[in-house]
């Protein structure tokens, strides 16, 4: 998370149009909202479109506004409007939100030309280039949008960003019992399929269960602590890890006593020895 953080700090005192990528619940927003609060318009205000969930009849008036209803750019003005899954925006839409983000200037429905100053910062979990490979996506748009990208991996991939955006989250709901270590353990080897969404809403949950002590596995949801459980390995004496990994060896090298020997490192008297002293021949 600390590249991821750092490329974000770096990005978040411009004001050209950003583009974040990642799989759906990946985070995206909370990087957009990450981004605008290190900003110079963190003052002003935050403003989020979620374009698939928006009619495509009425996301012209969202966006640019309409009679008796000012649009999300200029809601957003002086701060900054994120537009989260861009790609399930409708051609027509795309050329004004072109212009828009080109010269500054929207035209609500009915109304005279307004302009407008602020930072757009898109998201997708789709493949832009193929949408415009297909004719999905406007080339032009697509070219102004990304003037900047951030890909951010899914959680799984991110190691302790685990922990640390659990902590983030429970001080968000004012939390002040923390994370004891074996929920840190449980936490870090989850799988996270629903990624930073799944993490949020676990964190929720524990929160809430617990009643501000700190946050132990049984606070989390049983998804959670289900797979923990099942990766939690006995640790094993010495003789049990030899024995385990001289028959991983002779299976590798198909029952062949020379050979495996040979992989082990000692002599073939030895290894015979060993297979009796672990009953893996008859005496």
């Amino acid at each position: 998370m600390r590249s991821l953080l750092e490329r974000v700090e770096s990005l978040a005192p411009a004001n050209d149009p950003l583009l974040i990528r990642g799989e759906p619940g990946a985070g995206k927003e909370v990087i957009a909202r990450t981004v605008h609060a290190n900003g110079n318009r963190r003052d002003r205000p935050f403003v989020v479109l979620n374009c698939a969930a928006s009619e495509a009849a009425r996301l012209h008036s969202e966006l640019f506004g309409a009679p008796m209803q000012r649009g999300l750019f200029e809601v957003a003005g002086g701060g900054t409007l994120f537009l989260d899954e861009i790609a399930d925006i409708p051609l027509d839409v795309q050329a004004r939100l072109l212009r828009a983000v080109e010269d500054h200037e929207v035209k609500p429905l009915g109304g005279e030309v307004v302009h407008v100053d602020l930072r757009v910062i898109g998201s997708s979990a789709r493949d832009l280039e193929t949408a415009v490979r297909e004719g999905r996506f406007r080339e032009d748009l697509f070219y102004r949008l990304n003037v900047f990208t951030l890909t951010v991996p899914p959680l799984r991939e991110r190691g302790d960003d685990v922990l640390e955006l659990a902590e983030m989250f429970l001080a968000q709901l004012g939390h002040q019992g923390g994370l004891t270590p074996t929920a840190l353990l449980a936490l870090r080897a989850y799988g996270w399929p629903g990624n930073v969404r799944e993490l949020h809403s676990a964190v929720r949950h524990a929160a809430a269960i617990s009643r501000g002590a700190p946050v132990e596995p049984k606070h989390l949801p049983e998804a959670v602590t289900h797979i923990a459980q099942k990766r939690e390995t006995r640790l094993l004496t010495l003789e049990e890890a030899e024995r385990k990994h001289i028959i991983a060896v002779l299976e590798a090298c198909g029952g062949e006593q020379v050979e495996a020997a040979r992989v082990l490192g000692i002599g073939r008297t030895t290894l015979w020895r060993k297979l009796r002293h672990y009953g893996l021949i008859s005496k």
